[in-house]
């Protein structure tokens, strides 16, 4: 039975003891809820990747409450400490080379000399990662390769009995997983909820999108990802007979949903996921064959918006 934790104190705690047993915990972030073990801790990590039924290829994010702490595990130079005092607390995530005597579990890396990491902004995330005292490992809490989680109900569906609790901090704000960008050279590995525009502008030089389907350096570069039940077809201006369609923009009134009425992609991004779910529903209850989705802008989190709808609409492996 996975209980579902408030985000007060004595539960944060209870949440924190759970983390130091070597329990698995999904508390809430700004982007999406995260499926937290101790990163120091193998068993814990194992049990990450089975309770998802995630590849042990891909990485995980490490999440830490402050740059202080990010320094113990990771190796910062001028660089990399000027764009997380810019960017931290928030949903940037930095690939960095790895302290030898940092003590993560080789799993969290999955056998990399570098490792992910991340300072979330998120009140309660803060909370339970200043009480447990350590770095947590957590990528997104839903089995590996659907819908991410914006709330506890959704992490409850898809992990319900396969960890222990939840801590239920209501719904997230960005709705899309954080930016992964690696330093050395400056590269986009992930779009998300930073924009691409804004790390352009602090470093000063346009970012190359780098990453490898196959030998994934950071999360979510998995061809097939982020899917719902159903298959889903993209750039669709209108429904085709069998289809549930997501629109954007003021454009689409005949849509069964909409990410944004008013086309704001921040937003779009704030309701992806839950959108997708809703869209996946409907299919369900209609017979519907296949999710439809308008195009969407690729600026802004319209980038991220779109490597997660291209994920979504890959072949399924």
């Amino acid at each position: 039975m996975t209980d579902v934790l408030a985000p007060d104190a004595p539960r944060l705690a209870r949440a924190a003891e759970l983390l130091s047993k070597g329990e698995l915990v999904s508390f809430p972030t700004e982007t999406v809820y995260g499926l937290g073990g101790d990163a120091r801790n193998s068993h814990a990590v194992a049990a990450i990747y089975a309770a998802k039924g995630r590849p042990s290829f891909n990485p995980l994010i490490a999440h830490l409450p402050d740059l202080a702490a990010a320094e113990e595990i990771a190796v910062f130079d001028d660089r990399a400490r000027a764009i997380a005092a810019r960017f931290w607390p928030g949903p940037l995530t930095l690939v960095l080379p790895l302290r030898r005597d940092a003590g993560i579990s080789d799993l969290v890396t999955a056998g990399l000399d570098t490792i992910a990491i991340r300072v979330p902004a998120h009140p309660v995330a803060q909370a339970l990662l200043h009480a447990f005292g350590g770095p947590v490992a957590a990528p997104s809490a839903n089995p590996s390769g659907k819908v991410s989680p914006t709330t506890a109900c959704h992490v409850i569906q898809g992990l319900s009995g396969r960890i222990a609790a939840v801590v239920d901090g209501g719904t997230c704000r960005v709705g899309v997983e954080s930016t992964i960008l690696s330093l050395n050279p400056p590269m986009l590995l992930r779009p998300g909820g930073l924009t691409a525009e804004a790390l352009e502008e602090a470093l000063g030089q346009p970012l190359p999108i780098g990453g490898d389907a196959n030998k994934p350096n950071a999360p979510g570069q998995m061809t097939s990802h982020y899917a719902p039940g159903a298959p889903v077809r993209l750039m669709a201006t209108a429904r085709e007979p069998g289809e549930v369609w997501i629109g954007f923009g003021p454009d689409c009134a005949g849509a069964d949903l909409n990410f944004s009425p008013a086309g704001d992609t921040t937003e779009a991004a704030a309701h992806l996921f839950s959108a997708l779910r809703a869209a996946d529903r409907i299919a369900i209850e209609t017979g519907a064959r296949r999710i439809a989705v308008a195009p969407v802008p690729e600026t802004g989190l319209g980038r991220a918006i779109n490597d997660r709808l291209r994920r979504a609409a890959a072949p399924r492996p």
